[in-house]
């Protein structure tokens, strides 16, 4: 599994070439029950991933489903400890149930990781600018913006309607170090928001489920009924029984 984990960092090294930064986005909730859906952004620099921690620690990041919630908060603080030297950045974005059930979840967890890209680069650092001649005005001048040296890997398949140029990588949360950290980003904050729900919903067992459709989150529903953050469509095809609750976990 260690040599498999360090592969991490040799996917990342690979995809650097060419441009001066790397973002990793993943999310986290997209197959719950309940609760908002939360995605997670990581940017490295080729320096971050020929440096020391990278080199010691990659071995110890994978997809955060796959981690225990001690080693995702270890991780979370050595994070921290990143982003406060500026080795890394690292930012979430969240869409609440209402906007999952206004957009649906697709549209939701794009949200989720727009707003999750927009705390380290506008959509408009992307787009192609010709810088401004002598002759440009003042206002033109103040307007431009250069176009950034940077490459955004999305965990799973391309997204459509996306404002942001990126590349999707399937089962990336495995495959790429800044996808796998922008996971445990996603999961732990997530995972934060659902203990908090848990205390304002007491019944529901939010704390220990976090919102999936485990057995005991169904008897909870059953006996209470719904809550406000209970996603109402997901939550109505369950009780019809069109969805298997083993496989919501695949949804994630």
């Amino acid at each position: 599994m260690a040599v498999k984990r360090r592969q991490l960092r040799g996917f990342d090294l690979k995809q650097i070439d060419g441009v001066a930064e790397l973002i990793g986005v993943d999310e986290a909730g997209r197959g719950a029950l309940a609760g908002p859906v939360v995605a997670g952004a990581v940017l490295v620099t080729r320096a971050f991933l020929d440096g020391r921690w990278a080199a010691a620690n990659a071995s110890r990041v994978n997809d955060s489903k796959l981690l225990t919630p001690a080693e995702r908060d270890a991780l979370w603080l050595d994070f921290e400890a990143l982003v406060a030297e500026g080795q890394i950045h690292a930012t979430f974005g969240v869409a609440d149930v209402t906007e999952i059930e206004q957009l649906n979840i697709l549209g939701a967890t794009k949200l989720a990781m727009r707003r999750a890209l927009e705390g380290i680069h506008l959509p408009e650092a992307f787009e192609q600018a010709r810088e401004p001649d002598l002759f440009a005005s003042a206002e033109e001048i103040a307007a431009y913006r250069p176009q950034v040296s940077c490459r955004i890997l999305v965990d799973g398949l391309k997204l459509k309607h996306f404002p942001y140029p990126h590349t999707g990588v399937v089962k990336g949360d495995s495959r790429s170090l800044c996808i796998a950290m922008a996971s445990i980003i996603a999961k732990v904050t997530r995972d934060r928001l659902m203990n908090e729900l848990g205390d304002l919903f007491s019944g529901y067992g939010f704390a220990q489920h976090k919102g999936y459709g485990t057995e005991e989150h169904r008897e909870a529903v059953l006996r209470l009924g719904r809550c406000p953050q209970h996603r109402e469509l997901f939550l109505r095809k369950l009780l019809a029984g069109r969805i298997d609750p083993s496989q919501m976990d695949l949804l994630e």
